[in-house]
């Protein structure tokens, strides 16, 4: 005699898909066409229709624990096929942001990011943050804002906002989100293995931190070179977008160290020549991230086939933000306009404490939880089509 299983439905989790993007999600009935032309779908327990049927039934612990929600890179090849219009790509993106939240923790700070009337309030906690510090420091000699030359010396970034005071309010908040990312990693990789023994996708018993290093490795070339973008047939120019914005951070971040490890080690502050080899490499990274998002924006604003919903437009205007606010500041700057140079440069300090700080609740959160799905799925020897 066949066991019953007892379902606890969600109704709550299928609203909030819907809300997320995922709103025709209904309208499956579970052909599989989805799952057939999907080019980067396991052949072991294929996605996406086994995910759907269970967000539609409300599974949520179910499908917040499937490492398939992440290996899908919502190319959109299911949903151009799909003869219902169901969307099951747009259906895996809902699920894949409900699942940050679920998994980041801070509940309502997470559901404050993918909340648009709460943006003007996510914006005026990091403005207050320096305001307030910086005000505070002008009171023990630091420099706040100045919008004129002064003793006859060209100002910079350090002039309107000292560097010390951006590095010790950064340097907190990068750590608390690397805290929370750890602790949603944690819970995911949990919930994840063991959804992969409940459903045959693994055979391992237990998590050999060892072979998942190994597998990570293994898998990293596929994300620089951005392979599975490139099976799809939809949206395979998507890739060249993703590739510009993740090198440009990639250099950014190089950039940063440096600069950090010559003000706080080597005591070398700036302005920094512009034959700097270093200033060279911030400017390409810069170019290529504001060229990169403008990419990605065309891209969304061109496909109509697929949903792009606050989620999806938060991120995109924040790294545009952060490119054109960062090179538009040194411009400014050595144009002469200090004031306007000044104005700005506190706008690029706000969407660089925003991308820390939040990061762990917006979708860039994909770039960790996606590399662990696929690194777990190479180290427990599922593969790919």
């Amino acid at each position: 005699m066949a066991e019953a299983i007892m379902l606890d439905p969600d109704v709550g989790f299928i609203k909030e898909v819907g809300k997320l993007g995922g709103g025709d999600l209904k309208k499956c009935y579970q052909c599989a066409t989805c799952s057939v032309v999907c080019p980067i779908s396991p052949e072991n327990k294929p996605f996406p229709r086994k995910e759907m049927i269970a967000a539609s039934w409300g599974l949520k612990d179910k499908v917040l624990a499937s490492q398939d929600i992440w290996l899908c890179h919502n190319c959109g090849d299911c949903t151009t096929r799909c003869p219902r219009g169901a969307k099951p790509g747009d259906v895996l993106g809902a699920i894949r942001a409900y699942a940050v939240a679920d998994y980041a923790g801070f509940k309502k700070l997470g559901l404050m990011v993918r909340d648009p009337k709460k943006l003007p309030l996510l914006l005026a906690i990091p403005a207050v943050i320096f305001l307030v510090a910086g005000f505070l420091s002008n009171l023990v000699g630091l420099n706040w804002l100045n919008f004129a030359p002064q003793g006859g010396h060209a100002l910079w970034q350090a002039d309107y906002l000292n560097n010390y005071l951006v590095d010790i309010i950064m340097i907190p908040t990068f750590f608390f989100a690397v805290g929370v990312f750890a602790l949603g990693l944690k819970r995911f990789v949990a919930a994840m293995h063991a959804n992969a023994l409940a459903e045959g996708k693994s055979h391992r018993q237990k998590i050999d931190p060892a072979g998942m290093i190994q597998a990570l490795i293994r898998i990293v070339p596929t994300i620089i070179k951005h392979q599975k973008f490139n099976e799809c047939t939809e949206n395979r120019e998507r890739s060249t977008a993703h590739m510009l914005v993740l090198f440009s951070f990639v250099g950014l971040f190089i950039v940063t160290n440096c600069f950090f490890f010559a003000e706080w080690v080597l005591h070398i502050e700036g302005p920094y020549s512009q034959f700097n080899p270093v200033k060279w490499l911030g400017n390409i990274a810069g170019i290529a991230l504001v060229v990169g998002s403008l990419l990605m924006i065309k891209n969304r604003l061109a496909k109509k086939t697929s949903v792009s919903s606050y989620w999806d437009w938060y991120l995109v205007w924040l790294v545009f933000a952060l490119g054109l606010t960062g090179m538009l500041t040194q411009v400014l700057r050595l144009g002469g306009l200090y004031g306007l140079s000044a104005v700005v440069y506190f706008a690029h300090i706000i969407a660089i404490w925003c991308l820390f700080a939040y990061t762990p609740f917006s979708k860039l959160a994909h770039l960790i939880y996606r590399t662990t799905a696929m690194a777990y799925a190479e180290y427990s020897g599922r593969g790919f089509k």
